[in-house]
Formats: structure tokens, sequence, C-alpha cells
């Protein structure tokens, strides 16, 4: 996944920003009274950023414009596919985590995989607004930032939807299931 290049051709953020724009347009109820030119001149201003869209894309993540930060003058964007990312499943939550598991190694950690990617594991706060716009893993689960002092004691947390609640859970950091990858954020 690591790729040092990290800005796209012209040909590929044509191609990200028309699919981009299509579930910008299908999913209006994600980001109500926002402007797509105003997003796509943004993303244009960033290419490092619409980078990382794409490689949100390319893994799975359905990347789509959920708010808009005005102090910022920032938009938001979460993985909004129905399900964590199938590009990013099989995999336990840190690096730490990874190098303590002797034997049968998954191959990355979701935090080193979002910092490859430019992106951010969502928050628990994060994910439970993610929630709010539609119904979301209810056959998978996402990694979530973790707090250290959970982390300090071999923890990790995780979420999913399950009869129509949004629950948390705690699991092994060095875990990892076919069912559980992480969804990002990003800010651009």
């Amino acid at each position: 996944m690591k790729n040092t290049k990290r800005k796209l051709s012209s040909e590929q953020s044509r191609e990200l920003l028309s699919v981009l724009k299509t579930r910008f347009e299908k999913n209006k109820n994600r980001h109500k009274g926002l402007d797509w030119a105003k997003v796509q001149t943004k993303l244009e201003a960033n290419p490092g950023k619409l980078w990382s869209l794409d490689e949100m894309e390319l893994t799975g993540g359905e990347p789509d414009v959920v708010g808009y930060d005005k102090s910022k003058d920032e938009y938001v964007f979460y993985d909004c596919s129905a399900e964590t990312p199938k590009g990013r499943r099989s995999i336990c939550y840190d690096h730490e985590a990874l190098e303590s598991r002797k034997e049968h190694k998954p191959e990355n950690s979701a935090v080193e995989m979002a910092a490859d990617m430019g992106i951010e594991l969502l928050t628990e706060v994060q994910y439970r607004e993610l929630q709010q716009l539609g119904n979301f893993d209810t056959k998978t689960s996402s990694w979530i930032v973790t707090p250290p002092a959970i982390r300090k004691l071999g923890g990790a947390l995780f979420c999913d939807r399950r009869y129509d609640h949004v629950f948390v859970y705690h699991n092994g950091a060095e875990s990892y299931y076919a069912a559980r990858g992480f969804r990002g954020s990003l800010r651009v």
C-alpha cells in the first residue's frame, strides 16, 4: 500500500472526481446544503488529499462528504461503504499488536494502513455520527481509535451495528478477523 508518489495523474483525478460527484449526488442526505462545485474546487487544490481519497476508494471505502467545518473551512469525508471496506479487513489494530503475534500474523494493521493512506481511523463519536446517516456494518465491524489507557493494557476498540443499535466492543489489539477492518476519515 505504500506509495511515495501520492499524486494522481490527470486522468485518475478526473475519474475519481466523477465517482465522488456521482456518490455525492446520490446521497444528499449525508451532506444537506453543501455544494459539489465547492467541494471539487477544494479537492483540486489539494492533490495529496485527492490521492488519499483514491486510496479509500481503491480499498472499498466509498468515501463521501459527511460534513463541513466552517471554522477550519474543511470538508469532512468518511468511508460510507455499507460494510467495513473489503480491502482493509483481516488486520489487527496497530504495529505493536502486529509485532506481538508470534505466528499467523495478518498482513498489516489498521493504524499503519490509515497512516499510509493519509487518513485517520474514526473515533467512537465519528462512528456514531456515521451511523446517523444510514445502517453501516450490519455484518462486519470496524476498529476505532482506542484510548491510550485501554491500548496500554493490550486492548483495542471496535464497533458495529446490530439489532438496530451501535455497539462498542473490546478485543485484544493483536486479534484479527475476516469481517473486521476499519473506516477512515479525511478533512480537505
